[in-house]
């Protein structure tokens, strides 16, 4: 069976997007065969991106790895139990179709709590969830007192993953591997910084997350989307003698990929 990676969060802005089309496409650069849905039915930046990355290969003549995209597929609303969703039918049409010729399928979540984000996270075996380095966004996974290190509670988005891992035991599937991505991360140790690493070092001990680091604020990530390319295929389309910067994000990259600890998969590039 492919093995379900689910990118999400219930806030916009954290680089849900950025994230998913650089592991996919790590991914198939490496040799594995990736299918990818966006669950973000009206914005569709991953959608987007993939559109992007085809038509400029359309135009280039180029021949770089990559994912390969797909719409949810409609479905027959008649064709409905009582009480049945069409969503929930949807995505489980989009995964069965999927899985025959996939090693991993990867699902962007929008940023923002939906019924088909809620059941994409009961589907992942790899549960990414990208974050901003401030205490603005830790609040998505936790409430914490004034001192910036005492938590008070969880949030609606780490209920909805216990929610999550509850019904996978229930099913007797493999626990939830959950990674929160740290993304722009200061260069500085500042004081903001340090706390935030100790406070997610706390609530991972006690909600059962573990940490990654993910990618600095860089303007090359803007620059890639319109033509929907990754940082990995800017050899391929002639740059020479990369940047200091980009050189440094193609490693953020690839400590990324080797955080994750996907099944199968040797980082290589």
């Amino acid at each position: 069976m492919a093995h379900i990676i689910v990118v999400g969060n219930e806030k916009g802005g954290a680089g849900k997007s950025t994230v998913s089309i650089h592991v996919a496409t790590a991914l198939a650069r490496l040799g594995h065969k990736v299918g990818i849905l966006d669950l973000d039915l009206r914005q569709k930046t991953l959608g987007r991106y993939m559109d992007n990355r085809l038509a400029y290969l359309e135009k280039t003549g180029l021949d770089l790895p990559t994912p390969s995209y797909h719409e949810l597929p409609e479905i027959d609303q008649a064709a409905l139990g009582p009480g049945e969703n069409v969503n929930d039918h949807r995505l489980s049409a989009a995964v069965a179709g999927l899985e025959p010729d996939s090693d991993f399928i990867l699902i962007d979540c929008p940023g923002s709590h939906t019924r088909l984000s809620q059941v994409a996270h009961s589907l992942a075996d790899t549960l990414i969830t990208p974050l901003n380095d401030s205490f603005v966004d830790f609040d998505l996974l936790a409430h914490i007192a004034m001192d910036g290190e005492t938590i008070t509670g969880p949030s609606v988005y780490s209920e909805m993953v216990w929610n999550a891992r509850q019904l996978r035991a229930q099913a007797g599937l493999e626990p939830i591997d959950w990674i929160v991505v740290r993304n722009r991360l200061g260069a500085q140790q500042m004081v903001n910084k340090v706390k935030m690493e100790k406070a997610l070092d706390k609530l991972g001990r006690r909600i059962g997350f573990r940490t990654a680091p993910g990618f600095n604020e860089r303007v090359i990530f803007r620059e890639l989307f319109p033509r929907g390319l990754t940082l990995l295929d800017l050899r391929d389309i002639g740059v020479k003698g990369l940047n200091i910067s980009n050189i440094a994000a193609r490693q953020e990259l690839r400590d990324l990929m080797r955080a994750l600890t996907l099944p199968g998969v040797e980082v290589t590039f």
